[in-house]
């Protein structure tokens, strides 16, 4: 299913199949960006239910109300952090759901926008916030950060295995200057490791680790989907299900250990033993499906 913005959610069949959203249920879509997901469940849903979409993209909910505009059901669309799920729908009146769904990681409409600093491909402010409110840069962790804080960031975000020769080849090239933008940081953190960005040994760019870190580091990421598996439970009602799409293991991780947990006090019934997985046609026409693992619990009635 292509999406205009040049956005193509992923997993898009295992996704319908095993959420399997019903005509009627209330759906919250804690990461709806560009509503690539969202469209497919409304027309689960059908006029008599009801889609939640939050994102603190303001340019991503934007976009999102655009293609929901002819939806038949309700459509409430929040600026908010998923981790502020609780206060979101306490907001609108809603104190169960039926499905709670998150995509993780960044946008590409983000990761396009040179202004917006995650990426290397394109020179620009070292930012990387998702959230414009946010008062902390990338720029003031690789600046601020003293070495050993840096190279904690970067293993433990990222699992950077030369984060600590890393972290004091920053520290040393930032007392000439400060590092501010995404070309120079890639540069620096290519030069830390003596490799060649251009090599076409290097099946990814050097950098790619260490910006990934940052982009978590400046999002509070892991907290924040702490926090969202933390409601999740209070918040889907007996036979709810709870959806999560991860890109790497720091992400996969806690996903897994929470539903292993939730399954062991019977609040759970895990619906995908194993990570579910792109097949081979959707990672050869979209690439990011390539590393998405989805995993998927049903929440069990209280005893």
């Amino acid at each position: 299913m292509d999406e205009p913005f040049g956005h193509t959610p992923v997993l898009p069949q295992e996704v319908c199949d095993l959420l399997a959203v019903q005509p009627g249920e209330t759906v919250v879509d804690a990461t709806v960006g560009l509503a690539g997901h969202a469209r497919l469940f409304v027309e689960g849903v059908g006029s008599e239910g009801r889609l939640i979409g939050l994102d603190v993209d303001v340019d991503n909910l934007a976009a999102a109300k655009e293609k929901l505009k002819e939806a038949a059901c309700r459509v409430h669309l929040v600026d908010a952090n998923f981790s502020k799920i609780r206060e979101a729908l306490h907001t609108l009146g809603v104190d169960k759901v039926d499905v709670l769904f998150a995509d993780l990681g960044v946008s590409s409409t983000q990761l396009d926008d040179p202004a917006r600093g995650f990426s290397f491909r394109h020179d620009g402010p070292l930012d990387m916030r998702m959230d414009p409110d946010l008062k902390v840069t990338a720029a003031d962790l690789v600046n601020r950060l003293k070495e050993r804080e840096l190279a904690d960031v970067l293993y433990h975000n990222a699992q950077e295995t030369r984060s600590r020769k890393i972290a004091k080849w920053i520290c040393n090239v930032r007392r000439e200057g400060r590092i501010t933008t995404t070309g120079r940081l890639a540069e620096v953190v290519a030069a830390a490791q003596g490799i060649n960005p251009e090599s076409r040994r290097e099946k990814i760019h050097p950098a790619t680790r260490t910006f990934m870190a940052l982009r978590m580091a400046v999002n509070e990421e892991i907290p924040s989907l702490e926090a969202l598996l933390d409601a999740a439970p209070d918040l889907l009602n007996p036979g709810g299900r709870i959806g999560v799409i991860a890109f790497h293991s720091v992400e996969d991780k806690p996903v897994k250990l929470d539903f292993r947990k939730r399954k062991t006090e019977k609040v759970y019934e895990i619906i995908t033993k194993k990570p579910v997985i792109a097949g081979e046609a959707e990672r050869k026409s979209n690439p990011r499906s390539r590393s998405a693992k989805f995993r998927v619990a049903r929440r069990l009635p209280a005893d």
